[in-house]
């Protein structure tokens, strides 16, 4: 049953490998949590309840957890609570589906209109999940295996045929998509075959009241305890190669070998912790950075509470995001919002989260001599900063989660009408998940 104007009155989302909970930037946790809590909270604000169902990681956890007025957390017992990598996950998607559906069974004051999965493990559990209760799938991939594939990092490990399989079942099955960007549309219908009319654009948002340029760089640096007139380029993020933090380390020490004098007035933040591949080698990045010769300079800090991140992106001179993959590229959007440029490569989503040549630089390629050259050109115009990061703000004042969240109603809405039950075959028991 819909609600007011032909919108769901409850919805079920789905983030399975990694709960709206966790502190983005550690293990799986990134962007798309970020994205889950905010788009949640918005959505309820305009009178459309969210429950959230995630993997139970601890078995301390409650079963539920109140995130916001009209959010609710639920926790589900699917495998062993600790150490079960994501990439062992798709043996529990069927536990996990059936402790969903048990939920729905008691549900008050009645059922949920609609399943919005996050990620394709959660798709899976939306498409068996939606059969069985006869409601529309929405689904948002965040990031696809092809895509990933095509622009891989030197070392880094291939995404598995079986997650492949696995997002083509997805988008066969989900009555509507939502991609990020224009180009992350086209990646649906190129690569997976999804229909042009069930694809819906919806950029991400950010909280403009959090990320902020606030009192301005000189405060933010000072409660930190930054160098006032440093030349401060940061990296925020998971350390895996996948987003290439090892590119800004060479960067710098090619930058100094050019221009030793810098040494005196650079400091380079590295905030963020070890997650997929990146979980090899923990220390890989102190380690290069050693090699490299500019430990001196780095400064390699954990992942922050969003209020304390925004002082990084008020305190840095530029952000430098030089991944190899991006759907969207949050947290350059952030850096943007706080008053910050960005330097980032040219892939993805990133050409519409950066307004290239006015709120930042964007780079084709991975070469650190392109990047140092970027780094270079702050340096020698001190000015750069405050003049690109004006512009950085009036483009990131484009991206709120208020406009996020009504785009993504509108799809709800669209969504409804194609409400349809699947074949029994397709629910029962015997669906593949490999």
């Amino acid at each position: 049953m819909s609600g007011r104007d032909g919108f769901p009155r409850r919805v079920a989302m789905l983030s399975v490998h990694t709960s709206p909970l966790h502190q983005p930037g550690t293990g799986d946790a990134g962007g798309m949590n970020v994205y889950v809590v905010e788009l949640a909270r918005r959505l309820a604000a305009r009178g459309i309840e969210v429950e959230i169902f995630t993997r139970a990681a601890s078995a301390d956890l409650p079963p539920s957890v109140v995130l916001a007025p009209g959010v609710l957390v639920r926790h589900v017992a699917a495998g062993p609570y600790e150490s079960l990598a994501k990439e062992n996950l798709l043996a529990q998607l069927r536990v996990f589906a059936h402790a969903v559906t048990r939920t729905r069974s008691g549900q008050r004051p009645g059922p949920y209109d609609l399943i919005h999965s996050h990620y394709w493990l959660s798709g899976h559990v939306g498409r068996l999940t939606a059969a069985r209760w006869g409601v529309p799938l929405v689904h948002a991939m965040h990031t696809m295996a092809k895509v990933k594939n095509a622009h891989l990092a030197h070392g880094d490990t291939p995404e598995p045929a079986a997650r492949v399989r696995g997002e083509t079942r997805v988008v066969r099955a989900a009555d509507r998509l939502i991609a990020n960007t224009a180009e992350e549309a086209d990646d649906l219908v190129l690569h997976y075959a999804a229909d042009p009319a069930r694809v819906a654009v919806v950029h991400p948002g950010v909280d403009l009241d959090r990320f902020s340029p606030g009192a301005g760089r000189a405060a933010a640096r000072a409660r930190l305890g930054l160098p006032r007139d440093a030349l401060i380029p940061l990296f925020v993020g998971r350390v895996q190669p996948l987003k290439a933090p090892d590119v800004l380390l060479r960067a710098v020490a090619l930058l100094l070998e050019r221009r030793p004098g810098l040494r005196e007035r650079i400091v380079v933040p590295v905030v963020g912790g070890p997650s997929g591949s990146g979980l090899a080698e923990p220390e890989g990045l102190q380690k290069l950075a050693a090699r490299l010769g500019i430990s001196d300079v780095v400064l390699f800090r954990p992942p922050v509470r969003q209020e304390r991140l925004a002082d990084w992106y008020r305190a840095a001179s530029v952000l430098v995001m030089p991944s190899h993959s991006e759907s969207f590229g949050l947290v350059a959007v952030e850096a943007q919002a706080c008053g910050t440029p960005v330097v980032a490569s040219r892939v993805g989503g990133l050409p519409v989260a950066v307004r290239d040549g006015v709120s930042g630089m964007l780079v084709r390629g991975h070469d650190p001599q392109d990047y140092a050259r970027a780094l270079e050109a702050f340096a020698d115009d001190p000015e750069r900063s405050a003049r690109m990061g004006g512009a950085a703000v009036r483009h990131a004042g484009n991206f709120g989660w208020e406009t996020a969240a009504a785009a993504t109603a509108e799809v709800y809405a669209a969504a409804l009408p194609r409400t349809h039950r699947r074949k029994a075959l397709d629910a029962s028991a015997g669906v593949c998940l490999g």
